[in-house]
């Protein structure tokens, strides 16, 4: 243990290096002393040291461990047998390096050593899914609502059932790859002999041919069509969240089902109405005389207007709850409520009439709010 060099050192990074500074580092020293490339009497143990280090560093559980115990705590990842050759390396590093070593190749996604195969999917795969983004007003969203959205979508041809083929004894299988959809070739590198697989020309990796095609599809398997989708928009619903349709994605490969649409909904702000969480908040102005005696108003909720009594003495900014007038949660269907904030609004112009009370109501009062605050000064 004593004589290991810290695998930071070993690799040239700090200790806060990142994943893909780790892999860069890795990948620069692999090509460097690799016995196969560099034949220096050194190459193979420092091969080895860094392919070591790598298969640390580059695991997070083993890395944590390090960090915190060095060598020592290696011993329970069983580490008594480092390879020299790359042991230590996943297959995405690999082939990355196979392909910095071959000037970019390309084509080693299907490579493999010493025999054995790796194989393509060559049966019906789900297509990808769409995104697409539907704004709708502030009370849909609290109702729910339907709307009718036009796409364009790749269907399976109902005539061949996605096999592009005529008939079913049209199809058959390609004597070029066997029906695997894969072809493999030998090459002997530095490494050894590699095996590189590669989709099938003739058949482009489905595995079969089709010696007739179909009148409807044109040997596609799919036709594309345009839509009207009515899509449901649940009571509820808020900015961000989505709807999904399921089979509006992109089409399968190899007669697969097309992936599905993800609709984000976006909800246009109200002009009154505001939501937090479940509840919805509005402002509502009554005048100084109501708030002082009370009053009864017609406030406007989204379920139409409530009527609400305005306790005599309400100061302004106080709130007032309507209970169920909110938005049901799409989860538990329970409803928020409705909170009414008070503005009180002081006339800026007053009648003669109205001059003359408030001036009477001012002299009969004995002590002014101000003075009572100013008081407490004192």
């Amino acid at each position: 243990m004593a004589d290991k060099r810290d695998y930071y050192e070993v690799l040239g990074i700090s200790k806060s290096a990142s994943e893909d500074e780790i892999k860069k580092a890795y990948r620069k020293l692999a090509k460097q002393y690799h016995p196969d490339i560099n034949k220096a009497p050194d190459a193979e143990a420092k091969f080895k040291e860094i392919n070591e280090a790598y298969e640390v560093l580059s695991d997070p559980q083993k890395r944590a461990t390090y960090d915190q115990f060095g060598h020592a705590g290696m011993d329970g990842f069983g580490q008594g047998g480092f390879s020299s050759g790359f042991g230590g390396m996943n297959m995405d590093d690999l082939g990355d390096i196979f392909s910095d070593f071959f000037g970019g190749m390309g084509g080693f996604s299907g490579f493999n050593f010493g025999g054995g195969s790796s194989s393509r999917r060559s049966g019906p795969i789900k297509g990808d899914n769409r995104y697409m983004s539907l704004e709708i007003d502030f009370l849909d969203a609290v109702h729910g609502v339907d709307k009718m959205i036009n796409l364009t979508v790749d269907k399976v041809c109902t005539y061949c059932d996605g096999t592009g083929a005529a008939t079913r004894s049209d199809i058959e299988t390609c004597p070029t790859c066997r029906g695997s959809g894969r072809v493999v070739r030998q090459s002997r590198t530095p490494f050894g002999v590699v095996q590189q697989q590669s989709v099938c020309p003739d058949c482009q990796g489905k595995g079969k041919r089709v010696k007739k095609i179909c009148p409807h599809c044109g040997g596609k398997g799919y036709n594309t069509v345009k839509e009207q989708v009515e899509v449901t928009i649940p009571a509820g619903i808020s900015s961000g969240q989505q709807v999904r349709l399921a089979g509006y994605g992109e089409r399968g490969e190899n007669g697969g089902p097309n992936g599905d649409l993800y609709i984000e909904v976006r909800v246009r702000p109200h002009k009154y109405f505001t939501r937090e969480g479940n509840n919805i908040h509005i402002r509502v102005p009554i005048s100084a005389v109501d708030a002082t005696l009370g009053t009864i108003v017609d406030v406007p909720t989204a379920y139409g207007d409530v009527e609400l009594t305005i306790p005599a003495g309400t100061q302004p900014g106080q709130q007032l709850r309507l209970k169920g007038y909110g938005i049901k949660d799409l989860r538990t269907k329970n409803v928020g409520d409705q909170y009414v904030e008070v503005q009180i609004e002081i006339p800026k112009k007053l009648s003669r009439e109205e001059k003359e009370l408030y001036e009477k109501l001012a002299n009969r009062k004995k002590e002014s709010v101000f003075e009572k605050f100013k008081k407490t000064f004192k």
